[in-house]
Formats: structure tokens, C-alpha cells, sequence
């Protein structure tokens, strides 16, 4: 009798689904993603639970800071002050640079790049690499912090990391790393419901556009913004369905050659 699966040694192939049509797999990824949305925005603005979430908070509030400041150096501008805070929000006061480009830069980079993570939700291997990124995004924002329970459960998500290598082969690490790119992608909303539910001190990117261009209101904006991430959400998950066909028995196989577990 001949043996089944691949030759050892050699990855496994795609395979025949058309490149727009979803595989089993692939349709559980778009539920869950969906699940995430609504998930993410209960947690997010539900007083104590929102709380068990700061160390995500941070890594997102962060990279949309990151971004904003990354901007205004390419633009000419100068650093003034930046905040990131798990209560108040995240702030980059830029001194000079262009404003308009600089202001769009945070839901522009935030959406990319969670639409990145996302990717590392259809494949093992994708979400293995996703996870350094992760767990070095996750400390990184701590500088600024002084909080000890967000410390505390810092280190709980940092062990969620590692601890998800070990599980399934890091078929684990899939969905963390999905749960981390939904949170990214729709930065605006979270963003929108701190400045409505909660009053942050830190105004919202639609609201600094509303002042910036005050003909244009401030809903106006959110509009825009989420419309835009739901396209780049969409364009993700459609570049995961085309490139990434492996079955999880095959994704096992092709992560073991990166850092096998």
C-alpha cells in the first residue's frame, strides 16, 4: 500500500479550489472575523471588560501613534509630545510637517496594517512570523505606561503567545493573530465609541479632522473612514481566500519548517 500525504521533505500544494471560491477552512476564517467585529466592539466599550483588553489597546493605539509620528518626520514636522494611554486614548502633538497627510496617516496605517493580521488568520505559517511582531508590539508601549494591572495582563498576552505555538502545531496563533488584525483594521470605530460612550480626553482622528476642515462634520468623517476600512477589510480577506489553500493538515506541515513545535 502506498502512503498518504506528501513525501517527507515537501510542502504541500494548494488545492484545486477556484481562487475566489472559499474553502472549508477559509469560510470559518470570514465567520469568525465577523464574530470578532462585534465581539471586540462589546469588550471595547463594556465598563471593567474593556479594561481586560488594555495590552491590545496599547499595541493599537500604539501603531496608530507610530504612524502619526512616522508621518510628520517624512513630512518635515517635529514631535511635540505623544500619549498613549489605555484610558485616555492615544495623542501625537506634531509641531510643523503637512497636517492633512499626517492626520490621515494613523486609520491609513492602522487599517494596513491590520489587514496584514488578518492575512496571519488563514495561514500557520503567516501567523507564526505575525507573532514576533506581535509580542515585540505588545511590550513596546510600556515605556510609556505606568499602570500595573495593564503590566500584569501585558504579560498574561505575551504568555497567550508563546503558550499558542504549543497548541494545534500554532494553529492557535491563527486566531489571535485575527482577533489582533479586526482590532486594528476598524481602529476608527473603537476610536469613535471611546469619544461617544466614554469622553476620552484625547479627541478622535474625526474629530481632529472636523476642526481641521470645519465645513465638514465630524460624522462625516467616521462615514469616510469606516467605509474605507470595511473596503481594505474586504480586499484582506479576498488576498487570504486567493493565496492561502492549504487545508490545516497542510498548514501543519508547512509551518513545521519555521521553528517547528
Amino acid at each position: 500500500m502506498s502512503a498518504s500525504g506528501p513525501p517527507a521533505g515537501v510542502l504541500p500544494t494548494p488545492t484545486a479550489t477556484p481562487p475566489l471560491v472559499p474553502t472549508h477552512d477559509q469560510v470559518v476564517v470570514l465567520y469568525v472575523t465577523v464574530v470578532y467585529v462585534v465581539v471586540i466592539f462589546g469588550i471595547w466599550n463594556i465598563p471593567g471588560a474593556r479594561t481586560l483588553i488594555n495590552p491590545l489597546k496599547l499595541f493599537t493605539i500604539g501603531w496608530h501613534e507610530l504612524c502619526h509620528i512616522i508621518a510628520a518626520i517624512l513630512t518635515g514636522g517635529t514631535i511635540a509630545s505623544v500619549t498613549i494611554d489605555p484610558f485616555l486614548g492615544g495623542a501625537t502633538l506634531v509641531e510643523g510637517g503637512k497636517p492633512p497627510v499626517i492626520l490621515s496617516a494613523g486609520y491609513i496605517g492602522s487599517t494596513i496594517f491590520g489587514g496584514v493580521f488578518i492575512l496571519g488568520g488563514f495561514d500557520t505559517l503567516v501567523a507564526k512570523i505575525l507573532s514576533f511582531v506581535l509580542g515585540i508590539g505588545l511590550v513596546a508601549p510600556l515605556v510609556l505606561v505606568r499602570d500595573k494591572l495593564t503590566i500584569l495582563l501585558t504579560v498574561l498576552y505575551e504568555g497567550l503567545v508563546v503558550g499558542f505555538w504549543f497548541i494545534g502545531h500554532a494553529q492557535a496563533l491563527r486566531w489571535y493573530c485575527l482577533f489582533v488584525g479586526v482590532m486594528n483594521v476598524f481602529f476608527v470605530i473603537w476610536d469613535i465609541a471611546d469619544d461617544k460612550f466614554f469622553r476620552k480626553a484625547n479627541d478622535s482622528d474625526c474629530t481632529q479632522f472636523y476642526i481641521m476642515f470645519p465645513r465638514l462634520p465630524a460624522h462625516f468623517w467616521a462615514c469616510v473612514w469606516i467605509v474605507f476600512e470595511i473596503g481594505v477589510c474586504i480586499a484582506f480577506l479576498l488576498l487570504g481566500i486567493v493565496s492561502f489553500k492549504l487545508s490545516n493538515a497542510d498548514m501543519d506541515t508547512q509551518a513545521a519548517v519555521f521553528l517547528p513545535t
